[in-house]
């Protein structure tokens, strides 16, 4: 019987449906895979929007405290703690901290971690306002020269922002002066496209420091 029962032809109709519901599952099969893809490209997109939103969350909170002398020079800042402290994951404060460090407003040594850098001295902050009169006259003139009706309206709104702006003695109260200043020296600078004057003004990090200066006496 079994062999007789193996040996039984199919009938054509039969073998039609079957292939018809094979191919429907194969095609449900491989749209539920790049569903799930796309799914998860969607998921990774969406959790690094999180954390670089968040990195920037914890990078203005640090800079607050910085710029209101809640830190005091040479005070450490602990990546662990700090994220403790926020209430965070380290990788969040590992690269805001790396951030701050480029604009000279922290400090990292081997093996001994994250510090609040020193402030600046009267001869350093002279030495600074030198540099920035090489590099930014330059940057301006450069800028001028390739002008456009974009760059010219962001620097209108930069402008306007400044006039607007409250201020105070608390980085609360003039931060939105603080990010003003810094947008618009920023559109000179990039409107040069040149990677090496915008890395020079970068590395520069006057804006914060002359800023820093201001803590607890308002703008």
């Amino acid at each position: 019987m079994g062999l007789a029962w193996r040996s039984f032809p199919i009938p054509p109709d039969l073998t039609s449906t079957w292939s018809s519901l094979t191919a429907a599952v194969g095609d449900f099969m491989q749209s539920r895979a790049s569903k799930r893809s796309n799914m998860s490209a969607d998921a990774e997109r969406g959790a690094w929007v999180q954390r670089s939103v968040l990195a920037d969350q914890v990078y203005t909170e640090i800079l607050a405290r910085l710029m209101d002398g809640k830190l005091d020079s040479g005070d450490p800042l602990s990546i662990d703690g700090t994220a403790r402290d926020l209430g965070v994951s380290p990788t969040p404060v590992r690269e805001a901290l790396a951030r701050l460090e480029a604009t000279g407003m922290v400090v990292r040594a081997a093996l001994r971690g994250y510090r609040v850098a020193p402030m600046l001295s009267h001869t350093e902050l002279l030495d600074l306002m030198d540099a920035r009169l090489l590099i930014e006259p330059h940057n301006a003139q450069v800028a001028c020269v390739r002008a456009d009706k974009s760059f010219l309206a962001d620097l209108e709104r930069a402008i306007d922002d400044l006039k607007q702006a409250p201020n105070g003695p608390q980085f609360s109260d003039y931060r939105s002066y603080w990010e003003a200043d810094e947008r618009f020296h920023r559109l000179i600078a990039e409107q040069t496209h040149n990677k090496f004057l915008i890395g020079a003004y970068n590395s520069l990090g006057g804006h914060v420091h002359r800023f820093r200066l201001f803590g607890g006496t308002g703008v």
